[in-house]
C-alpha cells in the first residue's frame, strides 16, 4: 500500500512539474549577474511555454500561463499585461504549428521556434519602446533571443524525457 501511495503521489507530482517550473521560473527571474557575464542571457519561460504548448498542452493550462505573464511583469518592473499577452502569443502560434504539423519533428519544432522568437521579442519592443516610452536596449534583445534559440535542443532532451515519464508514469 506504501508503494502505491509513492507512486501516486510521484505521478501527482511529474503531472505538475512544468506548471511548478514555470511560476518558479517567473517567480525567481533568473539570469547570469552573478557570472559577470554581461551579454548571456536566455529566456527559458518561452521555451517552457513553447514546448509543453506544442507536445502536451494538458499540463500548462492558459489561465496558468497569463497569470505567470502577470506575474513577470511585477517581477521585472515592465507594464502589467505585456508578458501575459506575448506568452498567450506564443500559445497561440504553437496551437497553430500543433495543427498544421503532420509528423512533428524537432527541426521544424526548432526552426518554428525561432521565428515565434523572434517575432514575441519584436512585438514586446515594439509595445515597450513605442507605445509605453519604455527604455530598451536592442543588443539585449537579440543577444537574449540567440541565446534562447541555441538552448532549445538542450531543454528539448530534458522537456522530452520528462514528457515520457510523465506518459509512461500515467501508463502504469
Amino acid at each position: 500500500m506504501a508503494s502505491l501511495n509513492k507512486s501516486t503521489f510521484f505521478r501527482s507530482f511529474l503531472s505538475y512539474l512544468p506548471i511548478i517550473l514555470l511560476f518558479f521560473s517567473v517567480f525567481n527571474e533568473f539570469d547570469f549577474n552573478y557570472l559577470k557575464l554581461d551579454y548571456f542571457s536566455f529566456n527559458f519561460i518561452f521555451i517552457l511555454i513553447f514546448f509543453w504548448t506544442l507536445r502536451n498542452p494538458d499540463y500548462l493550462g492558459y489561465f496558468s500561463i497569463f497569470l505567470a505573464g502577470i506575474i513577470n511583469d511585477v517581477v521585472i518592473g515592465i507594464p502589467i499585461g505585456i508578458s501575459s499577452f506575448c506568452y498567450l502569443l506564443i500559445c497561440a502560434i504553437t496551437s497553430y504549428i500543433r495543427q498544421i504539423t503532420l509528423s512533428p519533428k524537432f527541426i521544424n519544432d526548432w526552426l518554428s521556434f525561432i521565428i515565434a522568437v523572434l517575432l514575441i521579442n519584436s512585438i514586446q519592443v515594439i509595445i515597450l519602446d513605442l507605445v509605453f516610452l519604455y527604455q530598451v536596449d536592442y543588443m539585449d534583445y537579440l543577444i537574449n533571443s540567440g541565446f534562447t534559440f541555441l538552448f532549445y535542443p538542450l531543454f528539448f532532451i530534458l522537456f522530452n524525457i520528462l514528457n515520457n515519464n510523465i506518459s509512461n508514469k500515467q501508463n502504469d
